[in-house]
């Protein structure tokens, strides 16, 4: 069989193939209803965590509970379950927002609030606390866990700007995954060193939401306001930030006070939810991409639904923890670490790991 070859002119000029249609970002109508299911979920969550424990409480009892009731199962409602409930929506709330503010400041699929080393800063504070001045009660800890992570991402910060280009993303990640292999390495020598130390670290860091103070939620929530008032009004320049640094400067955005901004909002935020329940991993990881899913890229609509859905995940997790090892629990850091994990293998199966553009 014999094939004919059109000859082609010299010096035409051949045709570029056609470019891939880009995705149709959601619409603002449904984003409204995807907003609203997660309020939904939240709400779900939240009378699951005050109605499912060691035992079970119907959930007429909970609202009478919640409406000044004393008799029955209220104790249990009010004294023990609301105030875990209040501290479990607190950080949910400030790592899922969190998480989608690091990811877009640095542009890194994996911009985990832990990546720029606030965790394990608030951890090492922890650690040094019970050391060398006994430490021995979360409401103690707090204060530690928040300095210790706000100057960790304040030092990772200052090394990832310093130099050429200034706070560049890549920069960020390489300063703040240097501050957290150090500060880990000096939390595991301090634990070793004093057994008292690791008996009583040991449990604070596998992020549990039980034991802890009553009023821990109370004394964390103007970090948590302030952090999360930030974030949100900083999402329309997030959103320039993700064009690249050149053309987020063309249409005026300051870049360097952008970033300087965000990473204040993740450092409260962080700081917060660490000095509250320790280092709870993959929250602030997961819950962005899953949003970003049905949201789309746009900062203004990811970052307040990444801090619903964060809430939500973090008392899910309280939920089942209490459900599969009756009568006791597994921490709420472990079950989100046991679903985050393999949704990491799952991002780097699918080549999703890309730099965060527009």
């Amino acid at each position: 069989m014999q094939v004919s070859v059109k000859p082609v002119a010299e010096g035409a000029a051949t045709a570029p193939p056609p470019a891939p249609p880009r995705p149709r970002p959601p619409r603002v109508a449904a984003r409204a209803v995807i907003a609203a299911l997660l309020v939904a979920a939240l709400i779900a969550a939240v009378c699951a965590s005050l109605a499912i424990g060691t035992k079970s409480v119907p959930l007429s009892d909970v609202l009478h509970a919640i409406g000044g009731g004393t008799d029955g199962d209220a104790v249990i409602v009010r004294e023990l379950r609301m105030p875990r409930t209040f501290l479990g929506l607190l950080v949910g709330l400030a790592l899922g927002a969190a998480g989608a503010v690091a990811q877009d400041i640095t542009r890194n699929p994996l911009g985990d609030p832990g990546l720029i080393g606030i965790s394990a800063g608030g951890s090492f504070a922890v650690a040094a606390g019970i050391g060398a001045f006994g430490l021995t009660s979360s409401y103690q800890y707090i204060w530690f866990a928040f300095l210790g992570g706000a100057l960790a991402g304040l030092l990772a910060y200052a090394v990832g700007g310093t130099g050429y280009g200034g706070a560049t993303p890549a920069k960020l990640a390489l300063a703040g995954a240097a501050v957290t292999v150090l500060l880990d390495a000096g939390t595991n020598t301090l634990v070793l060193l004093d057994v008292r130390t690791l008996d009583q670290y040991r449990f604070w860091a596998v992020g549990s939401l039980a034991g802890r103070d009553a009023h821990l939620g109370l004394e964390l929530l103007p970090f948590v306001v302030v952090g999360l008032l930030l974030a949100i009004g900083l999402s329309g320049r997030l959103n320039a930030l993700a064009l690249g640094d050149d053309l987020a400067t063309t249409l005026g955005t300051k870049v360097r006070t952008t970033r300087l901004l965000g990473a204040v909002a993740v450092i409260l935020l962080t700081g917060a939810a660490v000095a509250a329940a320790g280092p709870v991993t993959f929250v602030g990881l997961v819950v962005p991409h899953v949003v970003r899913a049905f949201t789309g890229p746009d900062a203004r609509w990811l970052v307040p639904c990444s801090a619903l859905g964060g809430a939500t995940l973090m008392l899910s997790a309280d939920v089942v923890g209490r459900m599969v090892a009756r009568p006791g629990e597994l921490e709420a850091g472990v079950v989100t670490a046991m679903l985050g994990a393999p949704f990491l293998a799952l991002l780097v199966k699918r080549g999703k790991l890309k730099e965060h553009t527009r």
